[in-house]
């Protein structure tokens, strides 16, 4: 390949400034093998936690990917446990990488069973969706909730640190040999707390840019049979398609 491959990594919100921190860790994990490209969705919540915010934000990636006018070889959807990823598949041929697969494929690599460690209650429910979907929720030990909300996880750092820890401590308990980091927010903080549970735990963001990589490498598009044919283009809309930029005032 004479050229590094582009990665779209799709923050799930309209957090700037998060978007900003993912592409850090997603360029830190590709090792400049990869051109790492941030997308934050133009609409949608600050945040998403729990099923109608992330109904929401499956919208809103797509049409914030769909937006996107580069070129580019492979998304990262950088949302855990969010809905969209499908119909981002069907929208797309370049391979679409979910943190959530990746991170718990990577996972089942490692140990028998692992551990979702994510932010507030409303969460857990979507995370074992995706997990069920892509067919290793029967691996997983279970998911905790830290109960910080992803808007307060950078107030402070020790005090995030300290919920992580005590939520991996009780999937440990609950059988988990490997624990992953279930929100793209909580990037960075895997090798501390590695140290402190003394089990892998995987940054659910580095997960997912490696894969995607791979797959570019592989030179693999996403199938179009099936599931995943693509959209009549002929069919009409109301309004807007997904990608088309609004019309001007």
């Amino acid at each position: 390949m004479s050229q590094r491959p582009v990665v779209l990594v799709v923050n799930c919100n309209t957090n700037r400034v998060m978007t900003e921190q993912i592409v850090a860790i997603a360029e830190s994990a590709s090792n400049q093998t990869t051109k790492i490209v941030g997308v934050t969705p133009a609409w949608g919540p600050s945040s998403a936690e729990g099923y109608a915010e992330s109904y929401v934000t499956a919208v809103a990636t797509m049409d914030a990917v769909l937006s996107h006018r580069e070129h580019f070889d492979a998304v990262v959807m950088a949302g855990y446990g969010e809905h969209g990823r499908e119909g981002m598949r069907q929208a797309l041929r370049q391979p679409v990488v979910d943190i959530t697969e990746a991170s718990a494929y990577f996972a089942c690599l490692l140990g028998r069973r692992f551990g979702v460690v994510t932010t507030v209650p409303a969460a857990v429910a979507g995370i074992e969706d995706s997990l069920a979907v892509a067919g290793v929720l029967a691996r997983c030990a279970g998911v905790a909730a830290s109960k910080v909300s992803v808007s307060h996880i950078a107030d402070d750092q020790a005090r995030t640190f300290a919920a992580l820890e005590t939520a991996g401590r009780e999937l440990l308990l609950r059988g988990a040999d490997v624990i992953v980091l279930g929100c793209a927010g909580f990037a960075g903080l895997d090798k501390a707390l590695e140290s402190s549970l003394g089990v892998p735990v995987l940054d659910s963001v580095a997960c997912a840019v490696q894969m995607a990589h791979s797959l570019v490498c592989l030179d693999k598009r996403t199938s179009k049979v099936g599931a995943f044919t693509p959209m009549d283009e002929a069919k009409p809309w109301t309004g807007r398609k997904l990608g088309e930029m609004p019309p001007t005032p």
